[in-house]
């Protein structure tokens, strides 16, 4: 059963109270005995659990081989520089 907060808007007074959904909720306040008892709207907090939340979590195969192109050229881009470099360090020995 969930558990309700009720709040008096006469004398202030707060508490909680066990009720099932077909019930009724409560007007009269235990203390003042008013009609003047309303329910308390609390946030709820969000808790995610288990995975695929994340974005380290079960990556998309498109996310996947869209590094592993650009890792391949990385690759052709370093093997380019290595050897312009070769190349100009044997023009300036000669």
């Amino acid at each position: 059963m969930p558990i309700y907060t009720y709040r008096c808007e006469n004398c202030g007074v707060q508490f909680d109270r066990s009720q099932r959904f077909s019930d009724d909720p409560l007007s009269m306040c235990p203390e003042c005995e008013k009609e003047t008892l309303r329910k308390v709207f609390l946030p709820v907090g969000i808790v995610f659990k288990g995975s695929g939340f994340y974005s380290t979590d079960h990556r998309s195969s498109s996310s996947v081989r869209t590094s592993s192109s650009n890792e391949s050229d990385s690759s052709s881009k370093k093997e380019k520089s290595e050897s312009v470099k070769k190349e100009t360090s044997k023009s300036d020995d000669d």
